[in-house]
Formats: structure tokens, C-alpha cells, sequence
């Protein structure tokens, strides 16, 4: 009997040095809840690109008017959310990232019913607020949720994708239709997924005491954790440069139809939670560190197939590829920013999920500088330089 146990006890210290991990009873149904929430949210902010354009046309804003809403989710989004994250790493805020999913909604929802431009521009602005509420709070109880597996926290992460790669994918055919006062359509997913966290507080308080022990302990470290901020910039000018001109070149350089052009921006966005959701399993096994220098270092032979390859059709491989690559260390370096700052989960959260995220987005009129000079192909050729900057910084990532 005694060797029986030894034996199990030898096989499960063999399984957990491989990276598997048997997550306890429940906890894979709340992280599909936190992962289905972070979805509701982010498609909000999906939706501001696929809703500006039908701004321009219906209410006959300039190209500044339509930046400036742009301009709104931005302010919105990622200013606040360090702030946030350290409120939410002081105080009792367990309510936050309902309410916040809620605005995220009403405000978006809102925009399209609303006369004036100022009052569409501040609705749109309350929505990103809504969005900055929601990431520092729902990424510090997801964590709590997860304990220490990245394979459960990517799970949250692909939330996110997810609800990037829905976005046009609902709101196009819906505005087509009945125009931007179909906006109001996606207020009632909000409102749901915001009751549902409602529902899921009281777990969500006893799970936080039990798994205490689970979330890394000690002095946070700034320095790596600074460094692994400027990684996921990198990452995200990538990704928002990517996901802002793949159609075009598909159009403008490889003459495809836009049903083609289409097509590959969903390869690239579903890539991206594939990515997500395979960097957590990958990041169990090799290790955070690495797997964030293994998805930062794909990147360059991604991006060079996708401005290389000859014809309309193979190129979508590697539009799919570029997904990938670029996602897979997303949940990696969400957690191990967290794992940098053991004391400051909620800041962590917002700084990785949304103030660095964002700020990867403001690099696109820039590109946009590019695209006009040398089209869309410049912009994926000029982006090829961007990797091999995030790869150096990652060589200065250590293991929490």
C-alpha cells in the first residue's frame, strides 16, 4: 500500500514538472465566465472601428470628426486604467468590473440614438471608461480564479479575442441594415454579462480567501515588470498595425475581391485567440519567459510570409500565422506581469491589458503616415521592424 502511494505520488510530481495541471472543481466554470465577460467587453471595443465608418456616411462627419471618436474610446480606455488598477489593489472594489461592463455597453449602445456629436463623442468616451473599469478589476479576480495555471488564465485572455474578432463580424451586417441606430442592439449583452457577474460576487469572495495562497507572494519588481510593458507595447503596435491595414493590402496591393479581404482579417483575428488560448498551454510547459521570447521571435518569419507571399490566396497562411504568433504570449504576459507585482494584481491587469494595449493603438496614425507613401504593403513591411525590438527587451524578462 505504501508503494502504491509513493508510485501516484512520483506520478503526479512527473505531471506537474510537464506542466499539467488538474484545476479544481469549479474552477474552469468561472474562468469561462470571466473569459465570456472579457469577451462582451472588448467587443465594445472592436466595435468603434465598425462603427465610425457608418457615422461618416450617415451623418456626414470629416475624417477629424471620425478620429476624434476614435480619439474618445482611446482617452477612455487607457488613461484611466492604471489608476483604476491601483484602487482596485486597495480597496473593496469587487463590484467594479460589472459596472463597468454595463457602461461599456449603455455607452456604446447609446451613441448611435444620440444627436449632437458632442453628446455621441462623450457617450463613446463613457464607454471606454466602462472598458478601463472593467480590465484591473476582472483581471485580479480572473487571476484568483486561476491560481497559478496560465493555461486557465488563457482562457480569460481569449475572452478579449474573441470579442475583437466578433465585433465586425455582428455589427457590419446590423449596420448595413438599419444603420447606426443599431448600436442600441448591443446593449442588452452588457447588461447580461454584467447581472451574471452580479450572480457570481459571493463566489467570487470565498474563492478569492481560499486561493490566496496560490498567487505568488513577496516584493513586487518593477524593473522586469516595466520591461515586459514595453514588450506588450511592441506586440501591440504589431497587432493594431496588422489588424488596421490587412484588408487593404488584400484590395489595394494583392487585388482581391472584399468578401478575400475579409477573409483575411478573420484568419488573422481567429489566429489571435487560438494564439491566446495555445500560449497558456505552451507557457505551463516551457515556462512564461520563454514562451514570450518563442511568440515575439515568430513574429518577423510570420510578418515576412504574410508581405511575401504571391497571391491572394496563400497569403491568408500566414495572416493566420501572424494571429498566432502575436497572440501567443498574451495571457503569458498578463500573468507574469502579475506575477512581477505580487502586491498589485489589479494595477498589473490594467497596465498589461489595457494602458499598454492602447498605446499600441496610437501608433496606427503613424502608420497611417506610411500607408499613404508606400500603401498598405509598406505599412506590413515597416512592421517587420518591430519584432526584432521586442525580442531584445524580452532577453531581460526573468522568471518570476
Amino acid at each position: 500500500m505504501a508503494d502504491t502511494r509513493q508510485r501516484r505520488r512520483q506520478q503526479e510530481e512527473a505531471r506537474l514538472g510537464r506542466g499539467e495541471r488538474r484545476e479544481e472543481p469549479g474552477v474552469w466554470r468561472r474562468m469561462r465566465l470571466w473569459g465570456l465577460a472579457h469577451a462582451v467587453d472588448d467587443l465594445y471595443q472592436g466595435l468603434v472601428p465598425a462603427v465610425v465608418p457608418f457615422f461618416v456616411l450617415e451623418r456626414g462627419y470629416g475624417y477629424v470628426a471620425a478620429g476624434g471618436l476614435t480619439l474618445a474610446a482611446t482617452l477612455g480606455s487607457a488613461v484611466p486604467q492604471p489608476f483604476i488598477g491601483l484602487a482596485v489593489d486597495r480597496l473593496r472594489l469587487g463590484w467594479l468590473a460589472a459596472a463597468g461592463l454595463a457602461l461599456a455597453g449603455a455607452g456604446l449602445g447609446l451613441s448611435g440614438l444620440a444627436g449632437p456629436y458632442g453628446l455621441v463623442w462623450l457617450l463613446v468616451l463613457l464607454s471606454g471608461l466602462g472598458v478601463a473599469m472593467f480590465h484591473p478589476a476582472a483581471g485580479k479576480a480572473a487571476r484568483e480564479a486561476a491560481g497559478d495555471s496560465t493555461t486557465a488564465m488563457s482562457v480569460f485572455a481569449a475572452g478579449g479575442s474573441v470579442g475583437f474578432f466578433l465585433a465586425p463580424v455582428l455589427a457590419t451586417p446590423a449596420l448595413a441594415a438599419w444603420g447606426v441606430r443599431a448600436t442600441v442592439l448591443f446593449v442588452p449583452p452588457a447588461l447580461l454579462a454584467s447581472w451574471a457577474l452580479v450572480r457570481n460576487r459571493h463566489h467570487q469572495r470565498a474563492l478569492a480567501a481560499a486561493r490566496a495562497a496560490a498567487v505568488p507572494s513577496g516584493a513586487d519588481r518593477w524593473a522586469p515588470f516595466l520591461v515586459l510593458t514595453a514588450v506588450e507595447v511592441a506586440r501591440s503596435v504589431v497587432f493594431f498595425g496588422v489588424s488596421t491595414f490587412v484588408e487593404l493590402y488584400w484590395l489595394r496591393d494583392l487585388g482581391a475581391s472584399r468578401g478575400l479581404a475579409g477573409t483575411a482579417l478573420a484568419c488573422f483575428l481567429g489566429g489571435g485567440v487560438a494564439g491566446t488560448l495555445g500560449g497558456g498551454r505552451l507557457a505551463d510547459r516551457i515556462g512564461a519567459v520563454h514562451t514570450v521570447r518563442l511568440g515575439t521571435a515568430l513574429g518577423l518569419p510570420a510578418l515576412t510570409g504574410l508581405c511575401l507571399a504571391p497571391g491572394p490566396y496563400l497569403p491568408l497562411l500566414f495572416a493566420a500565422a501572424t494571429g498566432v504568433v502575436l497572440n501567443l504570449p498574451f495571457a503569458v504576459l498578463v500573468k507574469l506581469g502579475q506575477d512581477y507585482l505580487p502586491t498589485r494584481p489589479g494595477t498589473a491587469a490594467g497596465v498589461t491589458l489595457g494602458l499598454a494595449v492602447s498605446i499600441g493603438g496610437l501608433a496606427a496614425p503613424a502608420l497611417g503616415l506610411v500607408a499613404n507613401g508606400y500603401g498598405p504593403q509598406g505599412v506590413l513591411v515597416a512592421l517587420c521592424a518591430v519584432p526584432p525590438v521586442g525580442l531584445l527587451l524580452a532577453r531581460f524578462l526573468a522568471e518570476p
